[in-house]
């Protein structure tokens, strides 16, 4: 098993640490042999990227979409999870129903009525509205989760604040809220790394060049090291894509696993 374990690591990483090599190669070096180590680091590869192509610009506009993205998200996410885990009202079973329902599908399948929908709002090439759209895409899996997390809490806790006078909202926010960190935190973590590497939605969405996310980016990189043959710049533009979310990754991941099988079991 452990042999399989590594065999299954190297097919993994192998690819990945080829292209961090030979985002520092120059392009002699690469069409001299792929897989031959460069001379010297060619940093001047991550300048061309950030400055030719505008990476350092899109590295920006994913940052401010994915945390607006996010803060829509947990905005919308808390508090319907709790009313679906903890409340029982007319059309609950239909919602949670409908929620289930979400989860088969997928947004890029709905890519062409959202863009007719928000061209008729006058709505395209507008960041703002893309956050929301991430966050709408997001909601099924998300409320899932989370509410998986607060229906494994006890009632108790809510029957004493009760006593105590705290309204719906309060309960929420002072005692459910905190006992469901760990939920919390796996769907941030989720919503980062979905929001971070979206590429369809975006294309299409924002028309706008200065306007593109990273993903988006790195495609137009592609297009102005085509003719040039800039191998190095174009493994470096793909660098810049991948190591944020490798490390981000690579920093939470028991938390995500955890988090995501725990949010199942109680759901």
């Amino acid at each position: 098993m452990r042999i399989v374990m590594l065999l299954i690591s190297i097919i993994v990483a192998g690819p990945i640490l080829w292209a961090f090599i030979t985002s520092f190669k120059t392009s002699a070096e690469f069409l001299r042999s792929p897989w031959i180590l460069p001379a010297k680091l060619q940093f001047v590869n991550y300048v061309n990227a950030v400055q030719k192509a505008h990476m350092g610009q899109y590295f920006i506009n994913s940052i401010a979409v994915t945390f607006v993205s996010l803060a829509f998200l947990l905005f919308l996410v808390v508090p319907a999870s709790y009313a679906l885990a903890r409340q029982r009202f007319f059309g609950s079973k239909m919602i949670n129903l409908l929620v289930l329902a979400g989860l088969f599908i997928n947004a890029n399948y709905i890519v062409v009525p959202l863009f007719i929908l928000l061209k008729n709002l006058n709505s395209l090439d507008n960041r703002l509205m893309l956050c929301a759209v991430y966050a709408a895409t997001a909601i099924p899996f998300n409320v899932y989760l989370l509410s998986g997390f607060m229906k494994g809490i006890s009632r108790e806790y809510e029957d004493a604040a009760n006593i105590d006078g705290c309204g719906p909202m309060m309960i929420l926010y002072r005692i459910i809220v905190p006992m469901a960190k760990p939920g919390l935190i796996t769907v941030s973590l989720f919503g980062f790394m979905t929001f971070w590497n979206e590429y369809m939605l975006a294309l299409t969405l924002l028309t706008t060049p200065g306007k593109r996310t990273l993903s988006v980016g790195l495609k137009n990189l592609m297009e102005i090291q085509k003719y040039a043959t800039n191998w190095g710049a174009m493994f470096a533009g793909l660098v810049i894509v991948m190591l944020p979310t490798m490390i981000f990754y690579a920093s939470v991941q028991k938390k995500l696993t955890d988090g995501i099988t725990l949010g199942g079991i109680k759901g």
